[in-house]
C-alpha cells in the first residue's frame, strides 16, 4: 500500500525519497477509499512565514550584499559551489512555500495567536477574513512571489550575483506589499 500511495503521490508532483515518509493519515485515508493526496492543511500562514518563508527571504537577501565597517566596504557574494547551492535552495523553498501560501483555507495564523504588534497589524481573524474576502489578490501577491523565487532560482542556476540583488529588491517588495494589504492595511505613513 505504501508503494502505491508513493507511486500517487510521485505522479501529482510530490515524489518522496522513501517510502517511510508517507503518512500514517495517508496510508489510513487511502485504505478506506480516500484519495491519497489528503488536503487538509496543517500549516497557518504565519507558520509558513516562519518556517519557509522569511528564513529562505533571508538567505537571498544576505547572499548579495555591500557590508562596510571600520575596513572599508566588502562585497559579500556567493564563491563556493555549496554558495550557490543554498542560495537556489533558498529560491526553491520561496517557490514551494508561494504554492503552499495559495491552498484556500488556509488560516493566517494558528488557533489562539494574537497579533504580535496589536494596533499596528490586524489581529489573525482579521486577516483571515481579509484574505478570504480578496482570494484574488492575496494570490496574485503569492503568484508574484512564486515568479521572484523563479528568477532567483535562474539567477542562483546561472551564478549571477547581480541578478541575485536585483531580485532581492523584487522580492522586497512582493513581500511589503501584500503586508500591507492584508497584515497592517490600516497603517499611517509617517
Amino acid at each position: 500500500m505504501r508503494r502505491q500511495i508513493a507511486a500517487a503521490l510521485c505522479s501529482a508532483g510530490l515524489c518522496l525519497a522513501s517510502l517511510e515518509f508517507v503518512a500514517p493519515s495517508l496510508i489510513a485515508n487511502a485504505q478506506q477509499g480516500g484519495a491519497a493526496t489528503d488536503s487538509q492543511l496543517y500549516s497557518s500562514i504565519k507558520d509558513l512565514m516562519d518556517s519557509i518563508i522569511d528564513p529562505s527571504a533571508d538567505a537571498l537577501w544576505d547572499a548579495v550584499k555591500t557590508v562596510v565597517d571600520q575596513d572599508g566596504a566588502h562585497e559579500i557574494v556567493p564563491r563556493t559551489p555549496e554558495e550557490w547551492r543554498e542560495v537556489r535552495r533558498a529560491a526553491v523553498r520561496i517557490i514551494e512555500g508561494a504554492n503552499l501560501m495559495m491552498m484556500p483555507g488556509r488560516e493566517a495564523a494558528p488557533p489562539g495567536a494574537k497579533s504580535e504588534v496589536p494596533g499596528v497589524e490586524l489581529e489573525p481573524a482579521e486577516m483571515t477574513a481579509l484574505i478570504r474576502k480578496d482570494r484574488k489578490q492575496f494570490d496574485a501577491f503569492a503568484e508574484a512571489l512564486r515568479s521572484v523565487g523563479l528568477e532567483a532560482l535562474k539567477a542562483a542556476e546561472g551564478k549571477n550575483a547581480g541578478a541575485l540583488l536585483d531580485v532581492g529588491g523584487r522580492l522586497q517588495d512582493v513581500c511589503e506589499g501584500c503586508h500591507k494589504a492584508f497584515w497592517y492595511p490600516n497603517e499611517k505613513p509617517p
